[in-house]
């Protein structure tokens, strides 16, 4: 299964979710997309995950705090004890053998960041 994880700021527009997602590798193929709780149902990423025709994967803030990313943002660690809030929510919604194959990429209005995580489901 093929999970985009996405993390943004709270103004995020659909246009910038859309535009990390295609930097990432685009929608194709997706079974999900994730990102953590809190931000589940924000309204962008519900049009997102509407217009790609998947799920929404909400992860647990402590979940991601214990994933290690290949990509590191120092804010992003702070708030939420992950390097990439991205890369851990697919990681984690992909499965336990899940691998990164998109690792983050970032709008150019830098308000959303997505990649893209390839696993078994579990």
């Amino acid at each position: 299964m093929k999970v985009a994880g996405l993390g943004f700021k709270t103004d995020v527009t659909l246009a910038s979710l859309r535009e990390a997602l295609l930097a990432a590798g685009g929608p194709e193929g997706l079974a999900a997309v994730a990102t953590v709780s809190d931000k589940a149902d924000a309204e962008a990423l519900r049009q997102l995950a509407h217009e790609c025709g998947v799920p929404i994967k909400a992860i647990p803030a402590d979940v991601l705090s214990s994933i290690d990313t290949p990509t590191q943002s120092k804010l992003v660690m702070e708030k939420f004890a992950t390097g990439s809030v991205a890369e851990a929510a697919a990681l984690a919604a992909a499965g336990p053998r899940a691998r990164l194959i998109a690792v983050r990429a970032v709008s150019q209005d830098r308000t959303a960041t997505a990649a893209i995580a390839e696993g078994d489901g579990g």
